[in-house]
């Protein structure tokens, strides 16, 4: 065989397949599930679960519809649409998609032997057998969720993103460390289909850290109007489950936080039924074989902008998704998948030049699909400015425009343009409030096309829809 991937998810599909198209014989190990934690555990099911709650959101938000939410959301519809898209947790439907393009798919754990090319595979029944690649082993086994060391925790049996978005039932009590994306998602996702309490924990002073600050801010006001309890510049210091209380099968959860100075800052309880952690990701690559060819196991594969694995003679492992390091999103494991097939491949562009990574330093588009959605691409200001960029950055009401005031009462959310005032173009840009996420495909473009904000001036948005606050943007930066 030509090419042997490792981990079929989004990622390693998108490798398989298009070097398949290009006419090598491919082989894809896979240990779990084709198609992948985005597909059975994280963007796929947590969006289904969220939908439901943000299409409710948006119809108490319109007049004369809002007249006719009287209902309850209902739990259990949501976790069956959930199972539908998930397949009931099985990839019989995309196994398909391999093999028509000629893919071998090889059940089991890939593991590097130190040899060039050569992947062990570890069947479920123990049985072992070694392939051998003729051109290039590309790694694509994503991440896991971070579990920090905090006393009790683990023996509390927390749930991570899989607990929580493969769940059955809703928990009348919910704590969530970490509010990141995937926390925030997840908190406002489970208030929304039926816990009476949700409580957000961060460590930092705002949620969505990386993000502009007004971005955290506008989401935790929303939240607590939904009436999630913000914890912020506060951590988990101790967790304790208890095991003998009859109403709770799994017991009731103890986290004890510390704080800001104050009379809370020590010493402060949160009795839930759940503990979801989500704190970050870990490169899923402990047992991958890493140091038997001179790489540190479990941590993220080094590239460069072929994606060739740093470090590793000859040229011949390739990494790409989360395992890089780089971006960690689907879409842009995807894009990067697109990259290394054409590397490996030898696909030139229309200039001649080999295929090289080019987004991942440009313009990583991302959403956080709370209510208000969170869009953003490229650096944020304080970003651009830590990176010695001449950067002006200007901001406006997302519902400052037409458009927002006929999608319904009350809608909220601003949106910024950073500007690199020595080539006058685009560098970032966010969008908050509802549906964003159809708006950031515009600044990505902008973003990554270099286009002068001059030449932006004459993209006319069509009327009315929300996105004529590029107009304003633009007009509010002197055009």
């Amino acid at each position: 065989m030509d090419v042997i991937v490792i981990g079929a998810g989004p990622a390693g599909e998108n490798v398989a397949g298009r070097c398949a198209d290009a006419g090598l014989a491919v082989t894809i190990v896979e240990r779990e599930l084709v198609g992948g934690e985005c597909s059975y555990w994280g963007c796929i099911p947590s969006k289904t679960l969220i939908r439901p709650g943000e299409v409710l959101a948006a119809a108490r938000r319109v007049p004369g519809a809002a007249a006719a939410v009287t209902g309850s959301l209902d739990a259990a519809a949501a976790f069956a649409r959930r199972d539908s898209l998930v397949g009931g947790f099985s990839d019989d439907s995309q196994v398909p998609w391999l093999t028509d393009k000629g893919v071998r798919l090889v059940r089991g754990t890939g593991r590097l032997t130190g040899r060039p090319r050569h992947v062990e595979v570890t069947a479920a029944d123990g049985a072992r057998r070694v392939l051998t690649a003729s051109r290039a082993v590309v790694v694509a086994t994503g991440s896991r969720a971070t579990v920090p060391p905090i006393p009790g925790l683990v023996d509390a049996d927390p749930w991570d993103n899989r607990s929580a978005t493969a769940a059955t039932s809703v928990p009348r009590r919910l704590v969530v460390l970490g509010g990141g994306a995937v926390g925030a998602e997840l908190a406002q996702a489970f208030r929304r289909l039926g816990s009476a309490e949700v409580t957000v924990v961060e460590g930092s002073p705002r949620l969505l850290a990386r993000e502009e600050e007004f971005a955290g801010e506008e989401v935790r006001a929303a939240f607590e109007a939904d009436g999630i309890a913000v914890r912020l510049g506060t951590r988990a210091v101790e967790v304790h489950r208890s095991r003998d209380d009859a109403a709770a099968p799994r017991g009731l959860v103890t986290v004890t936080l510390a704080g800001p100075a104050g009379p809370k800052s020590a010493g402060d309880t949160v009795v839930a039924d759940e503990v979801l952690v989500a704190v970050g990701r870990t490169p899923a690559t402990g047992d991958l074989g890493l140091a038997a060819i001179g790489l540190p196991p479990g941590k993220f594969i080094d590239v460069d902008d072929r994606l060739l694995a740093v470090g590793v003679s000859d040229g011949w492992l390739y990494a790409v998704g989360d395992v890089c390091g780089r971006a960690l999103l689907t879409h842009m494991g995807k894009y990067q998948a697109w990259i290394v097939a054409d590397v490996i491949t030898g696909r030139r562009d229309a200039a001649g030049e080999p295929a090289r990574d080019v987004a991942d330093h440009l313009g990583v588009p991302r959403v956080t699909f709370t209510d208000p959605q969170v869009s953003a691409v490229g650096l944020t200001e304080r970003a651009a400015r830590e990176a010695g960029l001449p950067v002006r950055a200007v901001s406006v009401a997302t519902s400052g425009v037409a458009g927002a005031s006929v999608r319904g009462e009350g809608i909220t959310g601003t949106s910024k343009i950073v500007v690199d005032e020595s080539r006058r173009v685009l560098v970032g840009a966010t969008f908050t409030g509802p549906d964003t996420q159809e708006m950031v495909h515009a600044a990505t473009v902008a973003i990554v096309g270099a286009v002068p904000v001059e030449r932006l001036w004459h993209a006319v948005p069509s009327f009315p829809t929300v996105s004529e606050v590029w107009l304003r943007l633009l007009e509010e930066y002197g055009l």
